[in-house]
């Protein structure tokens, strides 16, 4: 069976600095990673960001090791200034949710948390 994109959310944050945009688009899959698994990928900026449940279980444990339940995956966000960025983190609970933080010159913090269809 072939993967089968939906589109679960679309939004965009505008900079007043340069006119330029964030653009964040949501897709729920029905088959992600090795085990063919359904799953969230989030695509902003050129980035794909793969919520399947391989790659999930190895963060949950990196965030219970640390103690924490919001985890950011820092490999994957862009973070280089402090006044714009992409965060991803994982949210740890019942259900697991992947979040997206935007932030661009002119705007406040933009989050919205999407949940996952699996447990680990």
């Amino acid at each position: 069976m072939a993967n089968v994109k939906t589109v679960l959310d679309q939004w965009s944050v505008k900079d007043l600095e340069d006119n330029s945009s964030i653009n964040v688009l949501v897709e729920g899959c029905t088959e992600l990673g090795n085990n063919a698994q359904p799953g969230v990928q989030i695509i902003c900026m050129g980035q794909y960001v793969t919520y399947e449940p391989n790659i999930v279980e190895q963060w949950a444990y990196k965030a219970s090791k640390q103690g924490i339940s919001d985890y950011l995956l820092e490999d994957k966000s862009w973070t280089y200034h402090e006044d714009q960025y992409v965060k991803y983190f994982l949210v740890l609970g019942s259900p697991l949710k992947a979040r997206i933080t935007v932030k661009t010159r002119s705007s406040k913090p933009n989050t919205k948390e999407y949940e996952l269809p699996f447990d680990v």
